[in-house]
């Protein structure tokens, strides 16, 4: 598997301060906001964790299709060819 390239984005509850600490050890820059309730505040890149909704509403067109929700296509190669399709078909001008 390929390492990540660029910021790690998450909700709140999912950026405890272990979480972050053990991400930034890796090499990866988190994009995560603290919570309301937090002292201090956390500096994280504002256009992007809002730009995070876009990725989020894909993977749900993504998932109302049956075989590539279920993943029925066991060859990695047709698993992609189907998700290609599925994006080709979703987001087709």
């Amino acid at each position: 598997m390929a390492p990540l390239e660029g910021p790690l984005l998450t909700k709140p509850a999912v950026g405890a301060e272990l979480g972050v600490v053990t991400l930034e050890e890796k090499g990866i820059k988190p994009c995560i906001p603290g919570r309301r309730s937090r002292n201090e505040p956390v500096k994280y890149d504002k256009r992007r964790y809002r730009r995070r909704n876009r990725i989020e509403i894909m993977f749900g067109r993504l998932k109302d299709w049956r075989s590539v929700a279920t993943r029925y296509d066991r060859c990695p190669a047709a698993f992609l060819s189907a998700i290609a399709l599925a994006a080709t078909v979703i987001f087709w001008p």
